[in-house]
């Protein structure tokens, strides 16, 4: 299994209701795409004041490198990434092996 974490920061300007839909579409990939096992989305709430700026994550898991592989170009994916990357002011990707 293949871990891909992301560490978001959005810009000031984003709404609230396309950050919900950000969140809706990386929900349900697990049904769009083959090999994705689950998404989890969540906000920092840590009282360690660390995060630097980051406010949320996503964690999706991917059975093996051929469904991280399909994933990427994958139709749904893009689909996310035109709503997504506009409203980002910064992002962490790292991915690792199960």
């Amino acid at each position: 299994m293949i871990r891909h974490i992301l560490l978001i920061q959005f810009k000031d300007a984003s709404d609230e209701s396309e950050i919900e839909k950000i969140k809706a579409m990386f929900l349900a990939m697990p049904g769009k795409v083959t090999g994705v096992i689950a998404v989890e989305w969540g906000e920092n709430d840590s009282p360690e004041g660390m995060n630097q700026g980051f406010t949320h994550t996503v964690m999706m898991t991917f059975s093996d490198e051929k469904a991280r592989q399909s994933y990427l170009p994958h139709p749904a994916h893009e689909k996310l990434k035109e709503v997504f990357i506009p409203l980002l002011e910064d992002i962490i990707v790292f991915d690792y092996q199960v």
